[in-house]
């Protein structure tokens, strides 16, 4: 809730809330929960210590949260020492991937998955003389190893112009802009995400990189991020892992559900947070018990309801079958945050990796 990344975690504290009010409510799981609430700051230790806390000190068998992917994995760690269930929160591939654990089902969709569908859209539709600019830590150290191969793979013409790094929460940008627009890059790819992304892309445009280079990020069209950057996001891209006014599933319930709750519509963090939750719950009812041992073995492979319609952890790596969206930020009639217009659609199967290439062994 605080820490680089607060302004994404409000929507994600309100989707978990919802999702643990509707279970409680529903004749459909017959059983209760009680929720409690911790901030791992998005930092490592104090991630782990609150998670000490609420297991062993609050007696919780189940975990949802985190969007540091760097807390991210070490909550899996824990959570495998723990023997409890694991929903993260955070994107990076590894999570389910060369990390992954039997006790850890994403619901989140992951830095892979939108390479799979946006990346080589963005090679065939924005650009191939690539710029890479990550925060480095595993996050978007992930976004360019995925981004990479697969707008290699999807384009002879693909050039990797250079790569540039800057620290989780840092502020300045201005060199990295200066080294993007010196280059022969047509296109910027941002591996970083809340106030990273919407700093960068703010000192880009003041600095007048949008008009030679194209700004595309896998989190560009986060409500947050669109609502910061105001004119400043306007002509720019990104994938989409959700948007309110899709039609799939149960969301248009969620949305209105989610409105009346908190008088705003949810973000991606808010869907993922309602969705880990749910979709958990509905593998405690399969299995009959609560006890994660348990569940654990039931959860694999389960199809069960999601805001993107039947869905279900993938036996292989515990990762969500979620569709990806290719988006283009476009300007709205009455100015203000830009509008997501989706520009191509990939269904789940055909977004996640295959199970051989995850490095995932369970």
């Amino acid at each position: 809730m605080t820490g680089p990344y607060g302004g994404l975690a409000e929507g994600q504290r309100n989707g978990a809330k919802l999702a643990v009010q509707h279970v409680n409510e529903s004749d459909e799981f017959g059983f209760e929960m009680n929720a409690v609430y911790e901030d791992t700051e998005a930092d490592t230790a104090t991630g782990r210590q609150v998670a000490q806390k609420v297991v062993q000190q609050d007696g919780a068998n189940y975990l949802m949260g985190a969007i540091s992917s760097s807390t991210a994995l070490a909550l899996n760690s824990f959570a495998a020492n723990e023997e409890v269930i694991y929903n993260p929160g955070a994107a990076a591939m590894n999570i389910t991937g060369s990390e992954c654990n039997e006790y850890v089902f994403r619901a989140e969709t992951h830095t892979a998955q939108v390479a799979e569908a946006v990346a080589p859209w963005t090679a065939n539709n924005v650009g191939t003389n690539v710029w890479f600019h990550i925060a480095d830590y595993a996050y978007g150290q992930s976004v360019r190893r995925e981004w990479s191969s697969r707008m290699k793979a999807a384009s002879d013409d693909f050039t990797e112009v250079g790569v540039s790094r800057s620290q989780l929460g840092a502020t300045n940008y201005g060199s990295y802009i200066s080294q993007i627009s010196n280059s022969e890059a047509d296109v910027a790819v941002l591996g970083m995400t809340g106030g990273d992304l919407i700093n960068f892309t703010k000192q880009a445009a003041n600095q007048g990189l949008k008009q030679d280079v194209q700004l595309v990020s896998p989190t560009m069209t986060f409500q947050v991020v669109r609502n910061a950057l105001g004119p400043a996001a306007y002509g720019t891209y990104g994938g989409v892992r959700y948007v309110p006014k899709i039609e799939t599933g149960d969301n248009q319930s969620f949305v209105s559900a989610y409105r009346d709750a908190y008088g705003s519509v949810p973000d991606s963090f808010a869907r993922v947070a309602y969705d880990s939750i749910r979709m958990t719950a509905h593998g405690i009812v399969e299995t009959g018990s609560s006890d994660p041992e348990e569940v654990k073995d039931t959860l694999p492979g389960l199809e069960v309801p999601s805001t993107f319609g039947p869905n279900r952890f993938r036996k292989c790596d515990h990762q969500a079958m979620n569709p990806v969206w290719a988006g283009e930020n476009v300007e709205p009639s009455g100015g203000g945050a830009a509008n997501v217009a989706l520009r191509q659609k990939v269904e789940g199967p055909n977004a996640i990796p295959p199970c051989d290439q995850v490095d995932c062994d369970l």
